[in-house]
């Protein structure tokens, strides 16, 4: 990809037979603080959107998943046509987290959604695609239709 051009990314929900979702935190000091966000990252060249997806969170929250259903791409900013893909992840398979050095106070917990959306209201999310993913999640729960 040539230099100065943003990258599509992908954040997911993943959900798993309790209902529960990972979520990850950690303290950003320039926001003055720590924040909540869901796994996910930048695409890698070559990567499609869901790849990207399934790297990310196998990466920094040390989950697989069987099941995967697109909750819709979004521009991330007026001025790029770089887009964020929404994804929620089901039927997984936790493993040992694989953080690079920059992630590596990257903490997963497990949380019930709307406890997460009370997060969001709060203001504990740094990034708007994790709320946003986690309202359309949960909006479709019942309608659960994996590709």
């Amino acid at each position: 990809m040539s230099e100065g051009v943003t990258r599509d990314a992908s954040v997911v929900v993943a959900r798993d037979a309790d209902g529960l979702v990972a979520l990850l935190s950690a303290h950003f000091p320039a926001h003055g603080g720590e924040y909540l966000f869901l796994p996910g990252g930048r695409r890698e060249d070559g990567e499609t959107s869901w790849e990207c997806a399934r790297r990310e969170l196998r990466e920094e929250a040390g989950v697989t998943a069987e099941s995967w259903r697109p909750l819709g791409s979004y521009a991330m900013t007026l001025g790029s046509t770089a887009r964020v893909h929404l994804f929620e992840a089901r039927e997984l398979t936790c493993g040992p987290q694989e953080l690079t050095p920059t992630e590596a106070d990257f903490k997963l917990t497990w949380w019930r959604v709307g406890d997460a959306l009370t997060a969001a209201e709060e203001g504990r999310f740094l990034l708007p695609a994790g709320p946003l993913a986690l309202l359309l999640a949960d909006r479709n729960a019942t309608a659960w239709t994996p590709t």
